[in-house]
């Protein structure tokens, strides 16, 4: 058996898979917590947005050091320290607040989770990349869409829990879901791991990629396609719960639950279907449905409608970040670690931005969280121009 795993290359898969399925587990299972937060600690409305920075700001700043250090550390190391921050970091959310000032022990948490969640965007993708497979779009977009399996498996397993045995159980659920990175370090001691960059292709330097004009509108993209799901992603429990008035559990299922079902269907169905959809002509049409999304969520007032808008955003932003991906891959051949890093480090900033939008200007409209995602729509209309730019440009 150990045998068979250290030369398969479906293995490597496999851990890849539960590798975004811990990054889902590490971004989505504070925000179910948010209003508990604010019930036990005593937290205000800023304190929780930081929450969500924090998160995604460390993600971002291990984004840029990874690309620097991964190809002299090796592949194989840093993606099992990042598993190991994760655990560490998830364990930590139950244990940390119990020992230190709860704020501050949440916040170290975060920080360590969010470490391993930065080294698994960065590492990921290029791993997958690498494995000689045929039809790497249609398996970016597979492999992205265990990010939202692993999404609705978190909403649904902690919903149910807590149905079971209470809210105030969260830090057994915690310790829980830290099981999944701890198995995956083991899992990724053994798998295969192929060369990033192909054999005879050079790879770019740092000052060569920024002189590429596409880069920049790839690092555009991957902004945009961060801040779109995860400024709807982030606030959909408590935006569902306090704003639309609907019971947690109800919330938490309609809302991001929801979101994440469509959003892993429309990564799975373009895997599926790569052949027969463009991919720019599927992002743009994608980009004009989560404008509507966002318009039905923010401006409706019936809060069927609202949540519909919130849940089908899913769908539509579904094929941003592995559609980025995989643009990029064959438009610039030896952006190699480097340019994965930038691009997670980008995508990380959208990720950080958006919900951070989301939450000051509710909190300056005091608490309206309708004309925070109102606000937010910035984004998918960014991503549009600049989904255009690329389809123009191979127009050319």
């Amino acid at each position: 058996m150990l045998a068979s795993i250290r030369r398969s290359h479906n293995h490597t898969i496999y851990a890849s898979y539960l590798g975004y399925i811990t990054q889902a587990i590490v971004n989505n299972f504070a925000p179910l917590l948010f209003l508990t937060f604010i019930d036990e600690f005593t937290l205000t409305m800023e304190k929780i947005t930081l929450i969500t920075t924090i998160n995604f700001a460390v993600q971002l700043a291990v984004d840029a050091i990874a690309a620097k250090v991964v190809d002299r550390i090796g592949y194989r190391p840093c993606i099992v320290a990042a598993h190991v921050f994760a655990a560490v970091g998830l364990a930590g959310l139950a244990l940390f607040p119990a020992v230190l000032p709860p704020f501050a022990g949440i916040l170290l948490a975060v920080v360590l989770y969010a470490v391993g969640g930065g080294i698994i965007e960065v590492l990921i993708s290029p791993i997958v990349e690498a494995c000689p497979t045929e039809r790497k779009a249609a398996a970016m977009s597979l492999l992205h869409s265990f990010y939202c399996w692993g999404h609705v498996f978190l909403v649904l397993v902690s919903t149910g829990f807590f149905a079971m045995f209470g809210i105030g159980s969260w830090r057994v659920m915690a310790c829980l879901w830290a099981l999944v990175p701890l198995f995956n370090v083991f899992y990724f001691m053994l798998v295969p791991i192929s060369p990033i960059v192909a054999e005879g292709t050079r790879q770019l330097s740092l000052r060569e990629l920024f002189r590429t004009k596409v880069f920049w509108i790839l690092l555009v993209m991957m902004v945009c396609a961060g801040a779109s799901e995860q400024a709807m992603s982030q606030w959909a429990s408590a935006f569902a719960e306090n704003g639309l008035k609907i019971s947690k559990t109800m919330g938490d299922l309609a809302g991001p639950c929801a979101f994440a079902v469509l959003m892993g269907t429309a990564r799975a169905l373009y895997g599926k279907f790569e052949a027969r959809i463009p991919l720019k002509g599927f992002m743009i049409g994608s980009c004009l449905l989560c404008i509507g999304c966002y318009l039905l969520a923010a401006l409706c007032n019936a809060p069927l409608m609202a949540l519909v808008g919130c849940a089908v955003c899913g769908f539509s932003v579904g094929i941003f970040w592995p559609g980025t991906f995989s643009i990029a891959a064959p438009a610039i051949p030896g952006g190699g670690t480097t340019m994965y890093a930038l691009l997670a480090l980008a995508g990380d900033l959208g990720c950080s931005g958006g919900p951070t939008v989301v939450g000051m200007v509710s909190g300056a409209a005091g608490g309206a969280m309708q004309t925070g995602l109102l606000a937010a729509i910035i984004f998918p209309l960014l991503m549009l121009l600049s989904t255009l730019m690329m389809r123009t440009k191979d127009a050319r």
